[in-house]
């Protein structure tokens, strides 16, 4: 994971089970965020497959029971990756939705900047976190429990939802007679275009990077 994105270090023999070495007590959180990165850094393997807690835990030279003390399932973990990825990436969105658009009669360049920024940021973050991307467009939660698919699907609605936000003034402005329709449809190309770039940087091999010709396509769009 990019933010922050260490190699995951050797599990301590607290978890490994080695009574002979000295144990060092991590810091409050430090293991979970071990466990994430291997979790992360698996995905990113072209072609992975499914992951086991067997193979994680193989991964991290530490037993599937030391893994459960941290969580209570593998879906749980999945759910640690997807609370970074909304974390993240909302926090982000919310800073450049919530500027002001631009001065006087600005506004739709405003609205629509707005909108390219965020599609830029999504297919930005994508491609600095692969494993990740798996995770986004649902490659990974194949077989995994339903409700980690539902919360990706709710992910991309609030990012339409975000879009639709930028660009509902700039059609307003332009004396649009449905400002509002015109919102929508907009925002949900724009959330169609994101997601297939997404696939398919995963369905590549993370080959086709998902920001490949970012300007030029935004500039048709929008």
């Amino acid at each position: 994971m990019s933010e922050p994105s260490p190699t995951p270090e050797p599990v301590s023999a607290a978890d490994a089970g080695d009574g002979t070495a000295v144990r060092k007590r991590p810091k409050p959180g430090e293991r979970r965020a071990q466990i994430l990165q291997a979790l992360a850094g698996m995905l990113e393997q072209p072609g992975a497959e499914r992951i086991t807690t067997a193979a994680l835990a193989a991964r991290l030279s530490v037993s599937e029971a030391a893994l459960y003390r941290h969580f209570a399932s593998k879906a749980q973990m999945f759910e640690g990756l997807i609370d970074f990825i909304e974390q993240t990436v909302f926090t982000r969105v919310a800073q450049i939705v919530g500027r002001d658009l631009a001065d006087g009669g600005q506004a739709i360049e405003g609205g629509a900047h707005q909108a390219a920024r965020v599609v830029a940021l999504l297919l930005q973050f994508g491609e600095r976190n692969p494993g990740l991307v798996r995770v986004m467009v649902g490659d990974a939660l194949v077989l995994e429990h339903e409700r980690l698919q539902q919360r990706m699907n709710q992910f991309f609605e609030r990012i339409e939802s975000s879009l639709r936000q930028c660009l509902r003034a700039a059609a307003g402005t332009a004396n649009s007679a449905t400002p509002t329709v015109d919102a929508q449809v907009a925002a949900s190309v724009l959330t169609a275009f994101t997601l297939g770039r997404l696939q398919r940087y995963a369905r590549s091999g993370f080959r086709r990077l998902p920001t490949e010709h970012l300007d030029a396509s935004l500039a048709l769009m929008l």
